[in-house]
């Protein structure tokens, strides 16, 4: 197992009890039970949370998620304001977001429209993805015939989310649960995608976690609910649009410029040894910093400030 490699002390905040901190994202209660998350600017890479921070990434991933919950206004979401808490770091202003409690569901929401990443690994072993037959022919970076639900299970820090068929996942939850999240998955992937897509990027994959709000009036149904963020470059795959091609790696508006750092020479780091990766130089930042924020002004055609 591994996981941060400076795990940091939270901040305390009047009125605010720590719950957890994880990769990205700092999550407490307020005093009328509400969740507040808090989006700072680690990053994490090959399951491990990098000693160095990316300027801006948290309000980057914070704004991005608000901009893509209106697009997808026809499914709830457990945003309730990004009011600052009183007595809260200065630095919380942009970042944050005081959200509804909800009960989770344990699985990881994934959406494919694209062959790629753990997707891509599986097909070329069995022409499969989660278990799902693919047509031959297919390489890296080709588009699919038809946008595919993938689930996985959510890992702790550290730990790998694990692939699943889809099966399994309604063994876990409940088919009846497992066809609404399916299907709220799918509409929402290809919602977004289209957005993207008029905007010169291609969504290649995303995924999403729901909870169940039961915050209604008593014998209320409980109402499934879209969580923590959506559609960002660290929960998704950007890819631009006008330099797409099947066969190789596709540039993409993510962390994948720090992934291939850590795997080249110039880091020095064996992704298979027991060290921890080093600290990332100032280039690299700015270079992963700039595809964030580039994502950011190409998805919602607002000048980063």
């Amino acid at each position: 197992m591994t996981g941060f490699v400076e795990k940091p002390e939270p901040a305390q905040v009047p009125g605010l009890v720590h719950l957890h901190t994880g990769k990205v994202r700092d999550l407490y209660r307020n005093e009328d039970g509400d969740l507040v998350m808090v989006a700072s600017d680690r990053i994490s890479a090959f399951d491990w949370v990098l000693p160095t921070a990316i300027p801006d990434k948290g309000r980057v991933l914070t704004r991005l998620s608000l901009w893509w919950f209106e697009q997808l206004e026809d499914l709830p979401n457990h945003v309730l304001s990004t009011d600052v808490p009183a007595g809260a770091p200065a630095d919380w202003e942009g970042r944050t977001m005081v959200c509804r409690p909800l009960r989770m569901i344990p699985v990881e929401c994934v959406a494919r429209g694209y062959l790629a990443g753990s997707g891509l690994a599986e097909y070329e072993q069995d022409q499969t993805v989660c278990g799902l037959a693919l047509p031959p022919g297919l390489e890296n970076g080709s588009e699919l015939p038809g946008s595919v639900f993938t689930p996985a299970t959510k890992a702790e820090v550290g730990e790998h989310d694990e692939n699943v068929s889809y099966e399994e996942m309604a063994r876990q939850v409940g088919p009846e649960t497992a066809t609404t999240l399916r299907q709220c998955t799918l509409a929402a992937y290809d919602r977004a995608r289209d957005i993207a897509r008029e905007r010169g990027i291609i969504l290649a994959d995303t995924k999403f976690e729901f909870g169940w709000d039961e915050t209604g009036e008593a014998g209320s149904e409980p109402v499934l609910t879209l969580a923590d963020e959506v559609l960002t470059p660290d929960s998704s795959r950007f890819w631009p649009a006008d330099t797409w091609q099947p066969g190789r790696a596709q540039p993409s508006f993510d962390k994948q410029y720090v992934r291939d750092w850590l795997t080249s020479p110039a880091s020095g780091w064996d992704r298979n040894g027991e060290q921890p990766p080093p600290a990332l130089p100032d280039e690299v930042v700015e270079a992963t910093r700039a595809r964030y924020i580039e994502a950011y002004e190409r998805l919602t055609g607002v000048p980063w400030s």
